[in-house]
Order: C-alpha cells, then structure tokens, then sequence
C-alpha cells in the first residue's frame, strides 16, 4: 500500500524563521545599534541589503516547504525537493543502517520531533533527514523501515524496537558530578569573567581600580580566599548544569538486534544501532579519565552519525572502566576486550626516536631565516616530539587472538581499537628501508565506517606482518566459502 505524498508539518517554517533570526542577530546588533547614528554610504547600503536577504530568505522558506515532499513506496522512501532544479532521491530500506532522533526544547514545546536516517554510504546525501515531524509520523515511517515496508495492522503507529528491551545503565547524580570534573566544563566560568573584564576596561578606567582592589584584596588575603570558592562553586554549579542537561538521563539499553542510546534533559536524544553493523569498538581514556579510573566505549558503524551525534554512539563516556567492559561484554559478546596485551620488544623505540623530525627541521629552518631570535624554540619542539615518541612506544601494544584484534596506542590519550576479522575490508604491510634495517613493518587495515575508518600500527615484526596478512586471507577465505555454501 503506498501513503500519500507529504510535506514536512507547517511548523517547519517557523524553525527555519528562527534559524534565520539566529544567524542575523549580529548583523542587526551591528547596522542597527552599534551603528544607529550613521550616516555613511556603505551602512545605508549594508541595511537595504540586510532586509532583501531576509525577504528573499523568507520567500525562499515558504517555496521549500511547498516544493519539498516525502512518501513511502513499498520497501523504500522516496523525496521530491528542489525549488527551480526538481529532484527525485529514492533511499531503500535494506541500506538504511541506524536512526537518530532529537528533539529541541522547542520541538518539545510543539509536541514534535525530528528523524535522520543513515544509510552507511560516503555520498553528502547519505543521511534522510526529517527535521520536522510529529511524534506519530516518526513512529510510522520507523515501523514501516522495521516491517520492511508492509503496513502494520489499520496503519497504527507503534512504538519501534520496545518489545524485549533489557535496561543496562542509567546515569544518576553520581555520574553527573564525575562527568562535569572529568569534562573540566566547570572551568567555563573564567573564560567568561575574563571577557567581560576587558569588555568593561574599554569603558572604564578598570585598570587603575582594579590595582587598589588587588592591594586591598592582599592586605585581606581572607576575602580572596572566600571570593575564589565562591567562583569555584558558581562555576562547579554551571559545569554540572551543562553536564546534566547534555548527559542527564543518559539509558543504554538492547533487544536481540539493536543497542538503543538515549540522553539529555529538555533537549533529548536517541540513536539506534544495529549489533550487525557495528564495525569496531574503541575505548578511550585522557589523562584526567585514567586518573579517575573512567572510559569512553565508541561504536564505529557503516552509518556513523557526523557532528555531535557522532557523540551519541558512545556507550556513556564518562563510565567506570571495568563497568563499561562489562557493559561491552553484555552487548557485544563477539568484542572481547583484553586488559593484558602485548608489548613492543626495545628496537622498536630506537627506530621510533630515529625516524626524522620533519616538524622539528621545518620548524629550525623556519625560524633561522624569518625570526633568528627564536631559534631556540626550535629545541622545545624537538623535546616534545622526543616525549611524545617515548610515549608512544611505552603505550602501545596488540593482540591477535581467534577471531578479534586488538591495538592500543597514544600517550596523554590512551586509545584501544578492536576489530572483528570479518568486519576488517582490506589489509596491507609495508615496511620501509629504515624499518627493513630494524626488521619491523607497519601494518594497516580497514573498516567500512562513514568515513572509511584506517588503523595502522608501526613496529610490528616482520613475522607478524606476515601471519596477520595470512590469517586474515585464511578467514576471509574460509567466510567465503562458507557464504557460498548458504546461498
């Protein structure tokens, strides 16, 4: 049965309105205020231009909606867009990989929602993107994407994916307050103090009063220790508000086929992966989380969202780590995670800190012909690159073990990549003269991701470049076969 033509609800209209009032705000504050009293030629000009764009902005609104149209044709989605330039995008179900809802405080003031559907592919129309829909449309054309197109009894909507699902993790206000620390959003207060200190000192003569106030502060050192937890306290108390209302009432849960993440606090968010499509699990851990004890667990999938919902695909990234491996083990029983893995042998340092310094020469030769004076900057460089090898040789190991690789690289950020051999695309090993001579070579592989996901691993041996290369080739072969023998 095939649905009628649709436009995106009425209301769309009005978001866009917004969006344009947003993006103009600065120009009106400037010819408009700022400027209120002059008089030249290119102020004048700039104001007439100022209300055509916004005319014809909001001309250009109206024909989108108007010419901008969906429908559901059996197993796939067809959109009508294009306001002098028609065209026609038809997106099947079966590439539809995982869907993104969010919805703003004003989608929820309006009792609406919006929906982004990935389909895996590395084109710019990638993703179906619904930013406009009541909550019955979303749950409709979701049911249709679940049944493959066939219409679910009297064309109900209903509430995709519920049946079956096993709650796994809720952040509670323990949670919140790690993940404020551990973000550091509660410095965000001294950026902004220190603007409106400069603001102000264009105005006012805050300079001179500003070395009194610091000379009576020093005089009573006991009004600067309470005058700094005071802004500790403020600015704790909005890091843990912008935590919360980002992270608050963040749920990982599954049902046999998906893992449903959903987060946020008046603003909300949900994504929904396929278990099948997921390519890769990655751990991630700063400083400050190894400190705490805290990881960040992503899914790489086919259909990665972009941006910030690129952040939704994290299984909570402020979770206790040994808490987020079980949660790991729960979910994705085919991605064991391995504490314990295998070190570089001691060459493999020595050919890391004998590599050339490309940055560090460049920079050398930089400074020696435009500023001389400062060529000593040159040996900083070139101690932190020195650091920054030695780091990386003492953090990264591997391991291949049955049907799963593992790596773990970085030094200040700790990152742990494992792989499924079946999701692994392509593989290859090169070695150069340098690392012929220390009897190493670099490994590399792929994983189908949006974009195309690379890992490589420099200072493997020799031997090892080569086995990986032929199990690799003996599992691919033996998956073949036996996909050949199915079908």
């Amino acid at each position: 049965m095939t649905q009628e033509v649709k436009r995106f609800h009425p209301t769309w209209m009005m978001f866009e309105v917004v969006k344009l009032m947003k993006n103009s705000i600065a120009i009106f504050l400037f010819l408009f205020v700022l400027k209120i009293n002059s008089t030249s030629d290119w102020i004048l000009w700039g104001r007439y231009l100022f209300f055509v764009g916004v005319g014809w902005t909001l001309i250009m609104i109206l024909l989108k909606w108007i010419s901008y149209r969906y429908e559901v044709v059996g197993d796939s989605i067809v959109l009508k867009e294009g306001i002098f330039v028609k065209e026609h995008r038809t997106v099947s179900f079966d590439k539809i990989q995982n869907h993104h809802t969010k919805t703003t405080f004003l989608h929820k003031w309006l009792g609406l929602t919006s929906l982004t559907l990935e389909t895996g592919t590395s084109l710019e129309e990638a993703s179906v993107y619904f930013p406009v829909l009541t909550v019955d449309e979303k749950e409709r054309i979701l049911s249709r994407i679940e049944n493959k197109g066939l219409e679910t009894m009297v064309n109900t909507p209903i509430e995709v994916g519920q049946a079956g699902r096993e709650i796994h993790f809720r952040s509670n206000k323990r949670d919140l307050i790690k993940a404020s620390f551990t973000s550091l959003s509660f410095l965000a207060i001294f950026p902004l103090l220190s603007t409106v200190y400069f603001n102000l000192a264009d105005f006012f003569n805050v300079e001179d009063t500003a070395e009194g106030a610091l000379d009576y502060m020093l005089l009573h050192w006991w009004m600067l220790i309470i005058l700094f937890v005071l802004a500790m306290a403020i600015s704790v108390g909005i890091g843990y508000l912008q935590t919360t209302i980002k992270y608050g009432n963040y749920e990982i849960s599954d049902d046999k086929e998906r893992i449903y993440i959903e987060k946020g606090v008046g603003s909300t968010s949900s994504f929904v992966i396929q278990k099948q499509k997921v390519q890769a699990v990655v751990v991630e851990q700063s400083m400050i989380k190894r400190l705490l004890g805290l990881a960040s667990v992503k899914l790489i999938s086919i259909g990665a969202m972009k941006t910030e919902e690129q952040e939704t695909s994290s299984l909570y990234p402020f979770m206790p780590k040994q808490e987020a491996y079980q949660l790991m083990e729960t979910l994705l029983p085919q991605y064991p995670i391995q504490e314990k893995m295998d070190r570089f042998p001691i060459k493999v340092l020595w050919y890391k800190l004998l590599v050339p310094y490309y940055f560090t020469i460049t920079t050398a030769i930089g400074l020696f012909i435009f500023k001389r004076e400062w060529i000593w900057i040159a040996g900083i460089v070139f101690a932190i690159s020195l650091i920054t090898r030695i780091l990386d040789y003492l953090f990264t190991s591997y391991l291949r073990q049955e049907n799963t690789v593992q790596i773990r690289k970085g030094g200040l950020t700790n990152e742990t990549f494992i792989t499924h051999y079946q999701r692994i695309q392509q593989v290859s090993v090169e070695h150069s003269w340098l690392q012929r001579k220390f009897g190493i070579a670099s490994l590399y592989f792929q994983n189908r991701a949006n974009p195309l996901h690379i890992s490589e691993l420099h200072g493997v041996s020799k031997e090892e470049a080569s086995e990986f290369f032929n199990w690799f080739k003996e599992k691919r072969k033996r998956l073949v076969h036996r996909n050949k023998k199915i079908s």
